[in-house]
């Protein structure tokens, strides 16, 4: 596939090494120095230009693209980036970074994939400052999370599907000291895993306590 990424700050960069792994990635920022940031393992291409330059993004070939992500730190340029993209070449995976809160909701509601860390940030330094035994993500519609539960002795020994909770508690992923598994029904729950379930935010605090989170 062939991904556009404008900005390449430490969010690009890194976004950009990752896709460049299987894909094939053009990286554009108005600064060459900027290019530093991607280091020897980027496998890609790298253009030196206005990003709402239209020859620009026809030269990182936007006509042909499977998705763009405006990672800038100018939320103007992102947004504007995202209309050519959207409005002009029609392509549906068109992702914002938008810092601005009032932004954010704006173009989330015009239908934009909007991502900002704000949200994120805020819940993850809340609940190192205030949880104990759980650490909650909130992803960026507020509306659903993850929960991260760790087994203690008295939750051992049972079965990871008994933790479920319909429509309102899943869980996804063990962490486990030899690494991560997609546990089965069967799967019997021991001291020291690292329970990684889905949430419906709205009944967190229910969930915490059915499941006898601290």
């Amino acid at each position: 596939m062939h991904f556009i990424i404008i900005g390449c700050g430490k969010v690009g960069s890194q976004l950009a090494r990752y896709l460049s792994e299987d894909h094939n990635v053009v990286v554009i920022d108005k600064n060459p120095e900027s290019f530093k940031f991607l280091g020897l393992v980027f496998n890609g291409i790298t253009i030196v230009g206005n990003c709402i330059n239209l020859d620009v993004l026809k030269e990182a070939g936007i006509e042909e693209c499977d998705g763009i992500a405006a990672v800038t730190d100018d939320d103007n340029v992102n947004i504007v980036v995202g209309q050519i993209a959207k409005k002009m070449f029609d392509i549906n995976k068109c992702i914002l970074r938008i810092v601005d809160p009032e932004k954010n909701e704006i173009y989330r509601k015009l239908g934009y994939d909007v991502i900002s860390g704000q949200r994120l940030v805020a819940a993850i330094i809340r609940d190192k400052l205030i949880e104990k035994g759980t650490t909650t993500y909130i992803v960026e519609s507020g509306e659903v999370g993850f929960i991260e539960v760790i087994i203690d002795k008295n939750k051992s020994g049972g079965k990871a599907s008994d933790l479920n909770i319909p429509g309102d508690f899943k869980v996804a992923l063990i962490i486990k000291q030899d690494g991560p598994i997609i546990p089965d029904d069967g799967y019997v729950l021991k001291e020291g895993d690292i329970v990684i379930g889905i949430i419906r935010m709205k009944n967190a605090q229910k969930i915490k306590r059915i499941l006898e989170i601290q």
